[in-house]
C-alpha cells in the first residue's frame, strides 16, 4: 500500500476496535469486521503496536466505551457516580462521536479505492466499436460503502492514498475512474506478491492512466501508424483480394511494438526472438523487421524472394520469417521473427526454445538479454491448449525463460465465430492469470494507452522476471482473409466498421490539437507511402 489512514488520531480508535475484533468479530459493526477480515494486510503491526504501546509505556487511555457519562471515572476514587457527569463530558462525547465519523470514511474510502483497483477495468471504455454494453459494478457505487450523495463534496483523510492526503469523496471517484475506467483497464487483484502489486499501483496512479508523450514520440506514434496503414491499403489496391491477413483495424501494434524493442534495449535487452500467427505479420515483416519491400512484393508475384535458399516447393509469404538488427538510442537489438505454419500457437513452445537456448549460450543467468515476445489472437489464446502448456511451463527452473511478453491482437472475433460463442470467461486472457500475470486491456483506437502499456509491460518484465499479457482491444476490418465477405455472418458489427474511422485518423486529430488533420494531407501521408512501396516493385 502506498499511503495508511491509519495515523493520529485514529490509530488508538481503529487499535481498540481491532482488538474487540480478536476477541469476539460479531461484537463491531459488519462493515468493521468486513474489513479487517478482508482489507487489512500491511497495517496490522501498526495496528497492535498502537494497542499496546511501548513496554515501558504506561497504557493509553481508552476512546471506546468512555463517550457514555454514567461510565467515566468520578476525580479521586476512581468510580463512577450514577447520574452525574463533568462539564468536559458532552465536548468530548463530540470529538469522540467526530473522530469515529472519520475514521468510518477513511475504512469506507479505502474500500472503495480497492474496489476500483479490482475491478474498475469492467467499466473501462476498451472497444473502439461501442458494441459491449457497460453494467455497473455494486462495488464500484460509493453508496455500497456507506457514502451519500451528501458526502461528495466531503473531505476524507487518506494518508497519502492516490497522492492525496485528504480528497473529497468527488474527487476519489474522479481520479479512481480516471486511472482504472479509461481505455486501459488493468487486473492485477490475482497476482499474491504484493511488491508486483504496490509497483504496478504506484505506475498506474502516478500516471493516471493518461501517459504525458513528448512531440517527437505523437510524431513517431503518428509516422509508424501511417506507415502500417499506407502499407495495407497498398497491398489491398495493388493485390486486391489476395490474402494477406491484414491488420487493418489493429496498426497500433505496429509503434507498440517498436516500443518493446526499444525500451527492452534500453533495459539490457540483446536480442529478441518474436512469435506470431499470420494476422499482421506482413506488416511485422516490413515495418518492424525491415524486411525489403522488393522481396515481399516479389513473394506476392509467385517468386521467391530468394531462390537459391528454397530446396522445396516454398511456403506461403505469410508463413515466411526473416532477421535483422534495430538500433534505437545507441542500443543494437537483434530481431528474429520465427517461421510461421497455419496452425496457430504451434510456434509458441519454438520461441521459448529458441530464447532459452540463447540465454543458455550467452550465459544470461539473470534470463534480462533475450525475449521472447508472442503475438496472439484472441480466439487462438483462450481456445489453444499450448498456451496454457506455455504458462505451465513459464516457472519452471529447467524451462524458465525469466518471462514473456503476450501481445493479444484481440479483433474481437474468431473467423466467424464471436466471444459468447467461443469461449466461457469474461476475457480472452483469461488463462494467464494461472501464472498470476498482470493484464494490461488497452483500446487499440488510442495508441499512446498501447504504446504506454508496451513500455509498461516491458518494464515488468525487466523487473520482476515474470509473464505479463498485454490485450490490444481493435477490430477486424475486414474479413478472415480479404477473399471473405464478413456481412454474411456479423452484418451488424460490419455496419458499425465500415463507418468507423481509422486509428490514424483518429490520432491525427490528436496528436495535432489545434491542427487537425485535413482530408488531403492525410491522404498525402498515405499517398506518399503507396508511393514509396510501389517504388519498390
Amino acid at each position: 500500500m502506498d499511503g495508511s489512514f491509519i495515523t493520529g488520531a485514529n490509530a488508538t480508535f481503529i487499535a481498540e476496535l481491532y482488538a474487540n475484533y480478536l476477541k469476539n468479530p460479531a461484537a463491531v459493526d459488519a462493515s468493521w469486521a468486513a474489513f479487517f477480515r478482508d482489507d487489512l494486510t500491511d497495517d496490522e503491526p501498526a495496528l497492535l503496536s498502537d494497542l499496546h504501546g511501548a513496554s515501558w509505556a504506561p497504557s493509553s487511555a481508552a476512546v471506546i466505551g468512555v463517550a457514555d457519562p454514567d461510565a467515566a471515572p468520578e476525580k479521586g476514587n476512581g468510580k463512577s457516580a450514577p447520574g452525574k457527569s463533568s462539564a468536559g463530558d458532552a465536548p468530548a462525547s463530540a470529538d469522540k462521536a467526530a473522530l469515529r465519523k472519520q475514521a468510518e470514511d477513511s475504512i469506507h474510502a479505502l474500500q472503495l479505492i480497492r474496489a476500483y483497483r479490482a475491478r474498475g477495468h469492467g467499466l473501462a471504455h476498451l472497444d473502439p466499436l461501442d458494441n459491449a454494453k457497460k453494467a455497473d459494478h455494486p462495488e464500484l457505487d460509493y453508496r455500497s460503502h456507506g457514502f451519500t450523495e451528501a458526502d461528495l463534496g466531503r473531505e476524507i483523510h487518506l494518508g497519502g492514498i492516490l497522492g492525496f492526503e485528504r480528497a473529497t469523496l468527488q474527487q476519489i471517484l474522479d481520479v479512481c475512474r480516471q486511472t482504472y475506467c479509461g481505455t486501459i483497464g488493468v487486473e492485477f487483484n490475482h497476482i499474491q506478491h504484493p511488491k508486483q502489486r504496490d509497483w504496478l499501483v504506484r505506475r498506474f496512479e502516478k500516471d493516471r492512466m493518461e501517459p504525458n508523450f513528448s512531440s517527437y514520440g505523437k510524431k513517431a506514434i503518428l509516422e509508424r501508424l501511417t506507415e502500417a496503414e499506407g502499407f495495407e491499403r497498398f497491398l489491398g489496391i495493388k493485390y486486391t483480394g489476395t490474402k494477406r491477413f491484414g491488420l487493418d483495424g489493429g496498426e497500433a501494434a505496429i509503434p507498440a511494438l517498436e516500443q518493446i524493442i526499444k525500451r527492452g534495449g534500453q533495459l539490457g535487452l540483446k536480442q529478441i526472438v518474436i512469435g506470431m500467427a499470420h494476422r499482421g505479420r506482413l506488416n511485422v515483416l516490413v515495418n518492424v523487421m525491415n524486411k525489403p519491400f522488393s522481396a515481399l512484393f516479389s513473394e506476392f508475384q509467385g517468386n521467391s524472394s530468394n531462390p537459391e535458399s528454397v530446396e522445396g516447393s516454398g511456403d506461403v509469404k505469410y508463413h515466411l520469417g526473416t532477421s535483422a538488427d534495430r538500433e534505437f538510442d545507441g542500443n543494437v537489438v537483434h530481431l528474429s521473427l520465427t517461421a510461421n505454419p497455419s496452425h496457430l500457437e504451434v510456434v509458441d513452445p519454438v520461441v521459448l526454445g529458441k530464447v532459452r537456448a540463447k540465454q543458455e549460450q550467452l550465459g544470461d543467468a539473470g534470463r534480462n538479454q533475450v525475449m521472447g515476445p508472442l503475438i496472439h489472437g484472441d480466439a487462438a489464446f483462450a481456445g489453444q491448449g499450448s498456451i496454457a502448456e506455455c504458462f505451465g511451463f513459464s516457472q519452471i527452473d529447467g524451462y524458465t525463460t525469466g518471462g514473456t511478453l503476450h501481445f493479444v491482437i484481440n479483433n474481437q472475433i474468431g473467423f466467424t465465430t464471436t466471444p459468447r460463442y467461443s469461449r466461457s470467461g469474461l476475457y480472452c486472457t483469461d488463462v494467464a492469470k494461472m501464472v498470476e500475470a498482470p493484464i494490461f486491456h488497452v483500446n487499440a483506437d488510442d495508441p499512446e494507452a498501447v504504446v504506454y502499456c508496451a513500455r509498461l509491460a516491458m518494464e515488468f518484465r525487466q523487473e520482476f522476471g515474470g509473464d505479463v499479457v498485454l490485450d490490444m482491444v481493435c477490430y477486424r476490418r475486414f474479413g478472415h482473409n480479404e477473399g471473405d465477405e464478413p456481412k454474411f455472418t456479423q452484418p451488424l458489427m460490419y455496419k458499425t466498421i465500415e463507418g468507423h474511422p481509422t486509428v490514424r485518423t483518429i490520432y491525427a486529430k490528436k496528436a495535432r490539437p489545434g491542427r487537425p488533420l485535413h482530408p488531403a494531407r492525410g491522404r498525402s501521408d498515405v499517398e506518399q507511402v503507396h508511393a514509396h512501396d510501389g517504388g519498390r516493385l
